[in-house]
C-alpha cells in the first residue's frame, strides 16, 4: 500500500509538471498571435494611409503639388501616431512624376517604415474634370 502511494504521488507530480509546461507553451503562441495581429493591423492601416496619400496626389495633380499641399507631417485623426512624406521626382516635359510616398509610426519600441513608389502622369490642359468619353461609341460585340 505503501509503495502504491509513492507512485501515485510520482504520476501527479509528473502530470502537474506536463501540465505547466504545456500551459507555458499555449500562452506563449497566445502572445505570438497577438503581437502578430497588432503588426497586421498597423500594416493594414499604414497600407491604408499610403493609399489615401496617393490617391490626393492623382486627385489634385502631381505638378506643382509640394508648393500647394504639405508633402510631410502626422496623419489626421485617428492615426496621429502615423507620420507620412511624399517625395517627387521627373515630370520634365510632360514626362510621368516619379511619387514615393512614406508612412512612418513607433510600435513596440521600435520605428517601422512602409513605402510605396509609382509613376503618375501630370494633368494636360486647364479642365478639372475634362470630358473623358470617346468621340465614337464602342463596339464590344464582334
Amino acid at each position: 500500500m505503501v509503495r502504491r502511494r509513492g507512485v501515485m504521488l510520482v504520476d501527479a507530480i509528473v502530470a502537474a509538471v506536463l501540465l505547466g509546461v504545456a500551459l507555458a507553451v499555449l500562452i506563449g503562441l497566445g502572445g505570438r498571435a497577438l503581437t502578430s495581429q497588432s503588426q497586421g493591423e498597423q500594416l493594414q492601416t499604414a497600407a491604408m494611409l499610403l493609399d489615401e496619400q496617393l490617391n490626393l496626389v492623382l486627385a489634385r495633380g502631381p505638378d506643382n503639388y509640394a508648393a500647394r499641399f504639405p508633402t510631410r507631417g502626422p496623419c489626421e485623426a485617428p492615426f496621429e501616431n502615423f507620420e507620412y512624406s511624399l517625395d517627387f521626382s521627373g515630370g520634365q516635359s510632360g514626362d510621368a512624376y516619379r511619387v514615393v510616398a512614406t508612412v512612418t509610426w513607433r510600435a513596440s519600441g521600435r520605428t517601422w517604415t512602409e513605402s510605396v513608389e509609382t509613376m503618375i502622369a501630370p494633368r494636360l490642359g486647364d479642365e478639372a474634370d475634362p470630358e473623358r468619353r470617346p468621340g465614337e461609341a464602342v463596339n464590344r460585340w464582334y
